[in-house]
């Protein structure tokens, strides 16, 4: 019975901890950010949002990678831009916990929604393709963070 009551003790204390806490990241100027809102397409390349906008898991910053490489890293109502060129690329999140393949084209924006996932011990997330509309009012709820890639 101790045993039980000082777990349900730790327990509260770390999520306490975790509840007051916010994952670190480094937010763009706003210019930046309105910018990357304005959803201009480039016949160049194609364009991909990550974009997690809800504060569950606010202590945790999460890392998602293209093709073996860290793109950025994820915190909370954020979120990041990238260019790729044409083709098919893997995008993870928390090393291979969510795989996503999408196969891009020069000249369109794609959007994907990082949704955080509570377990027991730590928090995860899933990659998901969106579609246009609310890929555009998911990234409008956030602000734009810088990336790595």
């Amino acid at each position: 019975m101790k045993f039980f009551k000082h777990l349900v003790q730790v327990s509260v204390v770390v999520s306490v901890l975790l509840a007051s806490g916010c994952a670190s990241v480094k937010q763009a100027s706003p210019e930046l950010d309105a910018a990357a809102k304005e959803f201009k397409k480039d016949p160049a390349t194609s364009q991909v949002y990550v974009y997690r906008n809800e504060t569950l898991g606010a202590a945790l910053s999460m890392p998602v990678t293209v093709n073996g490489k860290l793109a950025g890293n994820t915190g909370p109502n954020s979120f990041f831009k990238f260019d790729l060129p044409a083709g098919e690329h893997e995008l993870t999140s928390q090393g291979k916990e969510s795989v996503l393949n999408i196969t891009t084209e020069n000249g369109e924006i794609y959007y994907i929604w990082q949704e955080v996932k509570m377990g027991a011990f730590s928090g995860g997330s899933l990659l998901q393709l969106v579609g246009e509309q609310e890929g555009q009012q998911g990234v409008k709820e956030c602000s734009l963070i810088d990336a790595t890639l």
